[in-house]
């Protein structure tokens, strides 16, 4: 007997056993993502933040398509040691055993989000003494030493470093560290903490270049930053591409975005690294308000997109930022909204849950990669 959609979310809401609701909503959907990738090769996973983690008709959704799980905010720095020496690992343990029990594997995002902003308040105010250089060491050491400790084999992947290129300058960005360290020395000991105290972990990094014409010095930026670390023999092992395309880049068949794009990848790969599609969307600000017509248009661009990074057997995990448009962090992004006022349609599944093209897209384009050794 067919169960409806329908169906499956009254079960959700009445608070029915995740195991039965996945297999209501299998009944409903085609083949969920997570076995197409596993044909190729290829992991497919979700970010979840920790005010949709207690949402079951969600996470039911997740575990369906997904195989990986990613923690949206919730290992972060700031959300690890918000007040320096008081740590609160708790909401991450949590996403992390469930993702467990769920047979999934757990990316850690992020061990370093360079960006001086976004570490936390009590480390850009730190006083680091006397002697600068030593303390910045100790502190950064002490920092990836005891998140790398404690969740140790748990984690299959770690951003190690996000974000350290300027992408309007293609330097590297300073910070509390790196003003008393040194930049690339920095990154490098981050790296090498990571590989001592997480050996078995993939070590990455991640940062969100595109093939556009605008993001020229941003990809320019990284490869030297990669150039760099091969150089000095630090234990980078993968490029994570964020992937937070949208109606404003010229990546598309025939085009110089894809082009560039591919050039960046061969580079990129040509270094021996590995490839991770790691934060997934499409922001549509630019498309029609028409719902049919802007859903056409995010996975035409999504498949353009995904056809040539996932045609690189590198490229080994796929992982969405947000699955259903209201879980998006592209709702609340004022860099770039839509100007007409109407909410962004982003992922492959709306509000309620439904498939929308972009799922279809995103299948079309997993089925046409090549299998992964």
């Amino acid at each position: 007997m067919k169960i409806s959609r329908r169906s499956f979310l009254a079960a959700m809401a009445a608070g029915a056993a995740s195991t039965h609701a996945t297999a209501l909503l299998a009944a409903d959907l085609p083949e969920s993502l997570k076995v197409l990738g596993k044909r190729k090769g290829l992991n497919v996973g979700n970010a979840i933040g920790g005010r949709y983690f207690s949402d079951p008709a969600y996470k039911a959704l997740m575990a369906r398509e997904c195989n990986m799980l990613v923690a949206e905010n919730e290992g972060k720095w700031q959300a690890l040691e918000p007040r320096q020496g008081q740590y609160n690992f708790g909401p991450a343990d949590a996403m992390y055993a469930w993702a467990r029990e769920q047979g999934m594997l757990v990316r850690g995002h992020n061990l370093v989000w360079q960006e001086a902003k976004w570490l936390p308040k009590w480390v850009n105010e730190f006083d680091f003494g006397a002697q600068p250089s030593k303390a910045a060491e100790a502190l950064l050491r002490k920092h990836i030493v005891t998140v790398c400790s404690h969740f140790g084999d748990a984690i299959h992947s770690y951003d190690v470093v996000n974000e350290a290129v300027d992408p309007k300058t293609g330097g590297l960005r300073a910070n509390v560290f790196t003003e008393r360290m040194g930049a690339l020395e920095q990154i490098d000991l981050s790296f090498r903490l990571a590989k001592e105290h997480a050996p078995k972990a993939q070590l990455v990094y991640n940062d969100y270049m595109r093939g556009d014409e605008g993001s020229a010095k941003h990809r320019e930026g990284v490869l030297k930053l990669l150039h760099d670390l091969k150089s000095r023999g630090t234990p980078v092992h993968a490029l994570g591409l964020q992937s937070h395309i949208g109606s404003w880049d010229d990546v598309s068949n025939g085009s110089k975005g894809q082009r560039e794009w591919r050039k960046f990848l061969d580079e990129v790969t040509g270094m021996g690294l590995d490839l991770l599609i790691t934060e997934f969307d499409v922001n549509d600000r630019k498309l029609p308000a028409d719902v049919a017509t802007r859903d056409a248009g995010v996975a035409a661009l999504a498949k353009d997109y995904l056809d040539v990074t996932l045609s690189y057997k590198q490229c080994k995990d796929f992982l969405l930022w947000g699955m259903a448009d209201h879980t998006s962090w592209l709702q609340e992004w004022k860099e770039a909204p839509r100007t007409d006022g109407q909410k962004m349609r982003p992922t492959p599944f709306d509000d309620q849950l439904r498939a929308k093209p972009l799922r279809d897209a995103i299948a079309a384009a997993i089925k046409a990669a090549p299998v992964r050794s």
